[in-house]
């Protein structure tokens, strides 16, 4: 029987699993060493010219300063292997864990021998850049989640800069055991600390539910913020609400932007677990749902508006034709003709429109101050003349348009707001329309109807440009609607908008020494103009000329300038802002046709008001009320203007001083 023993046996694992974990192991370790080496190895530039290690020496320099973070582009990953950057594309979680420690165990080679004291190393963050076209937040869908997206937006809010762990260490209260160096998952998601105690001793009790807590001395943290990220006005259809996204930064990416900045954005998309804990609010949601988030992984900052993404869109072909188009010798009749065209008339208006749009130029003086360079308009005419239509087609036009009502706006909707973040109950800034427009247009139907409170919150923004709008102020009234065929020599409305974007990027524009004398001396004759008409009518005007007038005429010659591609403003040019200036706010500053309107009253009118206000306190006591109609009689039979007396009720209701009641036929006062 010995020869049944001869035969050798072998055993095998019919279910694999120890050979999968080491299959597993083995494919990351390669994948690693492969990223390894194309941090190594990866150079820009020729044998002939001479190449540089642009990863090895971006690594060493970074590492050296004390900055532990090094920038990927993908394009360099896709060059170097294919499958790699497809990997990182498709799976960047699990892949982004190996790119990272690669890049420390290069730091490690490329950064010795390190100084005493110096011979831990620092973990590496790396953080992705492409150039790969974006994708919307609403083009985010179930077949994205946990893979790579590139998507631009506004940055609306910020949260402040947090701490949260990387390795948590946790006891047991029962048992004192202790467990270490426990990994969190980064993003948003917790960590479910274990139920039971895992340790079995023999004659000690057995441990209670729920026995661990965390050492808080004994974790690694990293700090961390969130964003919230809004959609762009261009890309947001008709009739929508903008969409939000929540975004999640960590490390060396916190406090890299602030509400109110454009920027695109490189991460994960990402899932949390979403609902509320408590009974009070939304109730709470079903177990397969979760909340979608955008994990960081790198931030471009668009440093000028969307001027430079716009100009970054123009192809060579299209840089030709708006070359031409600057060149010629009527580019400032065909720009002002292709706004609006389906109203006819309001040549003037079109013209100050164009200007508007193209703006003056910022000017930053050598003591730190700047001097805006955005042009502002403020339309006043009859009812039905077309002012909403054209400033519906100017949020259209511009590269960045935002279109509000004055009736339906307040002081934080136009200005910023200050919420309490409701995961950190901390406070945070969220910026208004005038925030989505920085570098562009805010438009403002119905400025008249704003509240007073509301209207002066706006005026730090317009003057002093803490936050940019386009800036000045032209009187005009506008000729009515009617429909006519498109005109010869037209700009279609996505060219107009393009060629706009590409002078504002290309472009900034300065007065010449002839421009600056001729203005000059034009400015000296308009004051004395109008001191002269001040003597004859005995009576102050309603629109000082100041510097106020001349800046603003120097804007509007800069924006002339930049339509035709100009370094420099010529005498032309000013010529023209002149004459814009003049048909505009200095006829009305003489022929007193402001009269009345708030700001522009003059002194004599300013005291029939003080002196209608004052009869009218005092034949009036606080809490009586009295019928509108009668007051306004009263008044007439004393030879007094009736649209004096309305204006006087009208700032006194907006003064909260009178109130209507009684379906507006009674007047009570209130102070």
């Amino acid at each position: 029987m010995s020869g049944f023993d001869d035969p050798g046996i072998f055993y095998s694992d019919s279910f694999g699993g120890d050979n999968a974990a080491d299959e597993g192991q083995a494919r990351k370790s390669q994948l690693q060493r492969r990223f390894k080496e194309f941090l190594r190895q990866y150079r820009v530039g020729t044998d002939r010219t001479g190449f540089t290690f642009k990863y090895r020496d971006e690594l060493k320099r970074h590492y050296n300063l004390g900055e532990y973070w090094i920038e990927v582009e993908m394009e360099d990953l896709a060059s170097f292997d294919e499958d790699l950057a497809d990997y990182l594309y498709k799976q960047p979680a699990e892949h982004l864990q190996l790119l990272e420690e690669a890049a420390k165990e290069v730091a490690d080679e490329v950064t010795r021998p390190r100084p005493t004291g110096d011979e831990v190393l620092q973990d590496i963050q790396v953080m992705l850049k492409s150039d790969a076209s974006p994708s919307s937040i609403r083009s985010l869908k179930s077949d994205t989640m946990s893979h790579l997206v590139k998507i631009p937006g506004i940055v609306i809010a910020a949260s402040g800069v947090r701490a949260k762990a990387t390795r948590i260490s946790i006891q047991c209260r029962s048992c004192r055991n202790t467990l270490t160096n426990i990994a969190m998952r980064p993003g948003l998601e917790g960590y479910a600390l274990p139920r039971k105690c895992n340790t079995d001793q023999a004659g000690r009790p057995k441990c209670p539910l729920d026995p661990y807590f965390i050492m808080p001395d004994k974790c690694k943290c990293v700090d961390f913020q969130t964003l919230k990220l809004q959609e762009l006005p261009d890309a947001v259809p008709h009739g929508e609400m903008p969409r939000h996204m929540q975004l999640y930064c960590d490390r060396y990416l916190c406090d890299k932007v602030v509400p109110g900045n454009r920027v695109t954005i490189m991460g994960i998309y990402s899932i949390k677990k979403f609902g509320l804990t408590s009974n009070r609010g939304r109730d709470r949601v079903g177990v397969g749902i979760r909340s979608a988030y955008i994990r960081v992984l790198g931030i471009q900052v668009d440093t000028d508006g969307s001027g430079r993404s716009f100009a970054g869109a123009v192809t060579p072909q299209e840089e030709e034709e708006f070359r031409r188009l600057a060149a010629l010798p009527n580019v400032y009749e065909v720009v002002s003709k292709s706004i609006a065209p389906s109203i006819f008339g309001g040549t003037d208006m079109k013209k100050a429109i164009a200007c508007l749009l193209f703006g003056g130029s910022r000017k930053r003086l050598p003591d730190g101050l700047t001097r805006r360079g955005d042009i502002n308009l403020l339309m006043l005419g009859d009812p039905g003349t077309a002012k909403s239509q054209l400033l519906k087609f100017v949020e259209k036009c511009s590269p960045i348009g935002v279109y509000t009502s004055g009736k339906g706006s307040s002081a934080a909707g136009l200005t910023a707001s200050v919420m309490r973040d409701p995961s950190s109950r901390n406070f945070i800034m969220e910026g208004g329309a005038m925030v989505l427009a920085d570098g562009g247009v805010v438009c403002i139907d119905e400025f008249d109807k704003m509240r007073e409170d509301d209207r002066v919150a706006i005026h730090e923004a317009m003057e002093q440009q803490t936050i940019s709008i386009a800036k000045h102020v032209i009187t005009l009234h506008v000729s009515a609607l009617t429909q006519t065929q498109a005109v010869e020599g037209e700009i279609d409305l996505a060219k107009l908008k393009k060629f706009i974007a590409y002078c504002r990027a290309k472009c900034g524009p300065r007065l010449s020494a002839e421009a600056a004398e001729k203005l000059k001396n034009r400015y000296i004759i308009m004051r004395s103009g109008a001191r002269q008409h001040e003597r004859d009518s005995d009576r102050r005007s309603s629109i000082p000329i100041t510097v106020r007038q001349l800046e603003a005429i120097v804007r509007i010659a800069e924006a002339l300038s930049k339509m035709k591609l100009q370094p420099f403003a010529t005498e032309a040019d000013v010529e023209e802002a002149l004459r814009l200036f003049q048909v505009s706010t200095l006829d009305a500053a003489l022929s007193g046709t402001l009269s009345g309107v708030e700001g522009f009253t003059s002194q004599e009118d300013q005291e029939l008001l003080s002196r209608i206000e004052k009869q009218l306190k005092r034949r009036f006591a606080i809490g009586s009320q009295v019928s509108e109609h009668s007051i306004i009689q009263d008044f007439t039979k004393q030879k007094y203007p009736e649209h004096a007396i309305h204006r006087v009720l009208q700032l006194m209701l907006r003064r909260g001083e009178l109130q209507h009641r009684m379906q507006r036929k009674v007047l009570y006062r209130l102070k």
